[in-house]
């Protein structure tokens, strides 16, 4: 590293811009008006002063003025984006060049003048100062507001920048407002007033802000940047269209979600394109900084995102071994990036599915190289010597169980293999851990194991009846099972499947119009998947208040016009019927009166009975004996023996409308 110093800037290269000199110019103006006003004035009781006294006392301020705004470095800022630093610099010049001039006419053999002269002097002197740069944000900002007005505004801009603008220049600019989208910001607060002010002061953006949309009577009818606040009465149609607006920009990021959806159907019945400005909703290169951008699926659900204690999390797994099988996955792979993050001594991936743990792996090696020491595994979770050999190998003190079949209709017709790869997978991994003093085992299960009605259900269900067994048991590892809805954007979900019926022209297809179903984010997902693991002490199922369950015909709706289409006459939406072991609902909670409150509001403990390791053994001795003859339908009647709650998809649709989570949805309808 070349340790030289740069050679200090000289003065000329400071002034180099001639914008600094023509500022300098006109601050020297300023000084030779208020020197002369104020040093020739002087009250009736006073003489005035003779060229002897104002010549050594302007050239003594001159210079300490001079040597105090080069000092701070004022004329090197930028006028338009200086902000408030630039005149904080300005004041404290001033202030510093006033103290030491009185000090200096003072102490040098001329003659002196009052104190409150030299304030008046100093005071003068700065409100020309700051006079002529906010005249000249006024001038600026004005014309950029204001395209069909410019005329002499831009001749007065000129004069004060030293930059003449050319009728080309003039008639460029003037296509470029004609082209700008005019937009009404609902929400008149900080971020809001971010935007507006963001837009305003970028002549060459896409945007320009029109009118403000609050409720807050203290804002109604103000103006902030030029630009009227409105009330939400007064956001009609009309009204919207008197100032041009086209699309409306959500600037709420503490907006409660059922006043942002109330308030995004509002304005999507009156025929607006919406936006949102805040962060986006997964990571991104740009350091987590507030953009305008389409509103995310995730955020139509408008439900409260899970709020996570993060030091507590990457605490708890910094410096351990973890080992997530099913790491290819979509929760999966999501585990592997929140881990990577916190730190671990060592992340193994364990996976079936080669293709899946080798794009983890490069993604994580391309972000942390050797920082993150990484491991694959390629096996299967039922096979059990593979198992034992990779856990005595590297000896986690976690383990992520994700690895799982969990697609409802294929396992409809692949039951066996559901029960193998689910149930006893579970199983073999559960027993692993045991044998091999694993510090903390986490089961990754489903809403569809409540009551379930279909083959993946009942196996996610008996996954979790495999867990409270070994709980059961005296062991060294801590159990703990984490239970969720529907994961967005999970590999063969319904949003992909949406998107590409979508892109395809349509028409988008659902099972059944009164279908609903709790929803959540991957990293949501994740997160608490992480949370419950640091949280676990054994013996406890985590379940996440998701809110209100999400009707599936809504999504669909939400997903076509988020495309720029409008559903039934751009894109068709059309009614398949229900599949084998498809539930109208989905339930969170087996016994809804047992629960217990966590350390995060979000997240609740649903305490069940729990079985003994004999009965366990029981119940994967009657699967094992179905599945061995291979007999899908077997092993199906086997599984409704071994899990009571496992009941018949068309006895729990025929009472769908008296569930709990049913009404939850038809009360909001009404």
């Amino acid at each position: 590293m070349n340790s030289e110093k740069k050679p200090e800037q000289s003065l000329a290269a400071r002034l180099s811009n001639r914008r600094s000199w023509l500022l300098l110019f006109y601050d020297f103006l300023i000084f030779l008006l208020v020197e002369v006003a104020l040093l020739i004035h002087s009250p009736s009781s006073e003489s005035k002063p003779g060229p002897g006294v104002v010549f050594p006392h302007m050239l003594v301020f001159f210079v300490c003025l001079l040597a105090a705004r080069f000092t701070l470095d004022v004329y090197h800022h930028v006028v338009r984006y200086g902000g408030s630093s630039s005149y904080i610099r300005l004041i404290a010049a001033d202030v510093i060049a006033g103290g030491c001039y009185y000090l200096l006419q003072l102490l040098l053999p001329i003659p002196s003048i009052t104190f409150i002269r030299v304030v008046s002097i100093v005071m003068f002197n700065l409100l020309g100062a700051l006079t002529i740069r906010l005249l000249y944000l006024f001038l600026y900002d004005y014309a950029n507001q204001h395209p069909n007005r410019r005329g002499c505004l831009w001749h007065l801009i000129a004069l004060l920048t030293a930059n003449a603008i050319t009728p080309a220049d003039r008639s460029e600019r003037a296509a470029v407002e004609a082209n700008k989208i005019n937009i009404a910001i609902v929400g008149a607060g900080r971020v809001g007033a971010l935007l507006a002010e963001e837009l305003l002061k970028n002549p060459g953006g896409a945007y320009r802000p029109r009118c403000f949309i609050d409720n807050a009577d203290a804002k109604i009818g103000r103006i902030i940047d030029g630009v009227p606040v409105i009330s939400d009465e007064e956001a009609t149609v009309e009204r919207l269209n008197s100032f041009g607006v086209s699309e409306i920009v959500f600037a709420l990021p503490q907006m409660e979600p059922e006043q942002k959806k109330a308030l995004y159907e509002q304005y999507k019945a009156k025929g607006f394109k919406l936006k949102v400005y805040d962060y986006p909703q997964m990571k991104s290169t740009d350091g987590g900084r507030r953009r305008m951008r389409e509103f995310s699926i995730e955020e139509l659900l408008f439900r409260q995102p899970i709020v996570i204690r993060n030091e507590m999390v990457s605490s708890y797994y910094s410096g351990k071994t973890v080992m997530i099988t099913g790491g290819g996955g979509s929760i999966g792979s999501e585990l592997c990036r929140q881990i990577a993050r916190m730190s671990p001594k060592q992340l193994i991936i364990v996976d079936v599915y080669e293709n899946g743990a080798y794009d983890v792996q490069q993604e994580l090696r391309l972000a942390y190289g050797n920082a993150l020491s990484l491991a694959v595994e390629i096996l299967s979770v039922c096979d059990t010597t593979a198992l034992d050999r990779t856990i005595a190998a590297y000896k986690p003190d976690v383990l992520l169980h994700a690895a799982a079949h969990k697609h409802v209709p294929l396992m409809e017709h692949n039951v066996c293999e559901a029960i193998k790869n689910n149930v006893f997978g579970t199983y073999n991994t559960a027993s692993a851990a045991v044998r091999h003093g694993i510090g903390k085992f986490v089961l990754i299960s489903t809403d569809k194991a409540v009551n379930p009605t279909n083959v993946m259900g009942a196996t996610k269900r008996m996954c979790e009846m495999i867990v409270q067994g070994h709980r059961s048991m005296q062991t060294e590892t801590q159990f703990a099972i984490v239970r969720f809805g529907n994961v967005l954007g999970s590999a063969g979900s319904v949003i992909p499947l949406f998107r590409r019926q979508i892109e395809s022209g349509g028409p988008v297809t659902i099972t059944d119009r009164r279908i609903i179903r709790y929803f959540m984010t991957i990293p949501e997902a994740s997160q608490l998947v992480l949370e419950a693991g640091a949280m676990a002490r054994g013996s406890e199922l985590f379940v996440l208040d998701m809110g209100k369950p999400v009707r599936i015909l809504e999504l669909a709706e939400n997903m076509i016009r988020l495309s720029g289409l409008e559903p039934y006459s751009d894109i068709d939406i059309v009614e398949t019927g229900l599949r084998p072991g498809e539930k109208l609902y989905e339930e969170l909670l087996v016994q809804p009166d047992q629960l217990e409150k966590t350390e995060n509001s979000l997240i609740f403990v649903e305490r069940e009975e729990q079985i003994s390791h004999a009965l366990l053994k029981e119940k994967l001795q009657s699967l094992s004996a179905a599945v061995s003859d291979g007999d899908d339908d077997a092993a199906r009647e086997a599984l409704h023996r071994v899990v009571p709650t496992f009941l018949r998809a068309d006895e729990v649709n025929r009472h769908a409308v008296e569930a709990r989570e049913m009404q939850m949805v038809q009360g909001e309808a009404n």
